[in-house]
Order: structure tokens, then sequence, then C-alpha cells
């Protein structure tokens, strides 16, 4: 192991809850019910694919207006305070004080991903920061974690990537990278557990792990 990869929404922060939420505000709103598969599916996601998920849920022909709108209030409420997840302290101290270059790679904006870095302060541990507005194609895709790896200098298979989401699993190991999940509000499912190297319950187990590899 010689580099670093977080997500953020879900692993470095509590924040799917308030995505959650949001989608479902937005689903209300429009007299619609959202399935039941719906969380695991807009999980990791952004841009096309993410509008792909909204068209087949709140069966609308564009979805891009409802994902503007979804980001325009995550970005209100967040402005004011991002809850960050137990252990995040704790491993982000021992990647820094190992000399691990440290990046995030999130589906969400640069513009998200750096004010909750800063809100939050943590932004001095992380010496890249990857959206996925940057790259091709979003998760399940590796793009961005490939993209990660080379702005921290380090091959993809001798990175970490720490991801809460199926789709971000799979980017991961499409990448090469060694994964870990970390769920957060959905349990992984059987189909996903040959794509994870280990999965732990939250960031202190993880860094348990990482002392060990």
């Amino acid at each position: 192991m010689k580099g670093a990869i977080f997500d953020m929404d879900g692993v470095l922060f509590d924040t799917e809850r308030i995505y959650q939420q949001v989608w479902q505000e937005l689903a209300t709103e429009r007299g619609i019910e959202l399935d039941q598969d719906f969380p695991k599916a807009i999980s990791g996601t952004n841009g096309r694919y993410m509008c792909q998920v909204i068209e087949r849920y709140y069966h609308v022909l564009d979805g891009r207006i409802i994902m503007e709108e979804c980001m325009a209030r995550i970005k209100r409420t967040l402005s004011l305070s991002v809850p960050v997840k137990k252990g995040v302290s704790e491993l982000l101290a021992l990647l820094q004080e190992k000399g691990i270059p440290v990046a995030v790679a999130s589906s969400s904006s640069i513009q998200q991903i750096t004010s909750n870095l800063k809100t939050a302060g943590l932004s001095d541990y992380f010496s890249a920061i990857v959206s996925g507005t940057e790259v091709e194609h979003g998760k399940p895709a590796p793009d961005i974690f490939l993209y990660a790896a080379e702005k921290i200098g380090v091959k993809p298979q001798e990175c970490v990537v720490f991801e809460d989401s199926e789709n971000g699993i799979k980017a991961g190991h499409a990448a090469g990278c060694i994964t870990i999940m970390v769920p957060d509000l959905i349990e992984p499912s059987i189909d996903i557990q040959p794509y994870c190297t280990k999965i732990c319950a939250d960031l202190l187990q993880a860094r348990q792990e990482i002392l060990e590899l």
C-alpha cells in the first residue's frame, strides 16, 4: 500500500442520509413513490449515469432538473455543517504519520468537495481532489480512481480505495485497486462481496486493517 483514495459521501462524511432525505422530498413534491431499490441505484453516481437513474425512478424524460435541484439543496445544508464519520480523524492521522499520500475521489463537484473538507477542517490531510465531473465516465467505471491514483503518483494496484457504495466498489475493483468497503445506509449484497478486499464496520476497523497491510 502506497496510496489511499477516499470516497466522500457516506465514507468521510455522514451526508448520505441528507442526500436520501432530499431525494425523497423531491419525489414527494412530485407525487412519486420511490422504489426501494432507488438508494442503492443512485448512490455513488453522477452526471449522465445519475440522470439515467433519476429518469428511471422519477419517470421523467430529463433527469437534469431534479439532479440540479437536489445538489442545490444539499449545498445549502452543508454550508452550515458537515457531519464527520466515525474513525475519519484517526485513520487520516495514521496515513499522514506513515507518509502515505491521500486523495478524495467523489462524484460530487470540486466546489462541494473543497467546501466540505474546509468546513470539516480536513483539507490538510489530502494532496489531491478528484471530482466525477473531471472524468469521462462516472462510477461504476474506473476512471475516477485511475485519475486519483495518477494525481498522487501511485500505481492503482498500490492504492487502497475506501467506499460505501456498490457502484464505488465496482469502480475501485475495475481500476485494480485494493478495495475496502465501509457500508453506510445500505448493507453489502452477496453479489458485491467478491469485489471487496475487506468489508469493515467503520473506519476505525479499517484503520486496523491498514496497520496489518
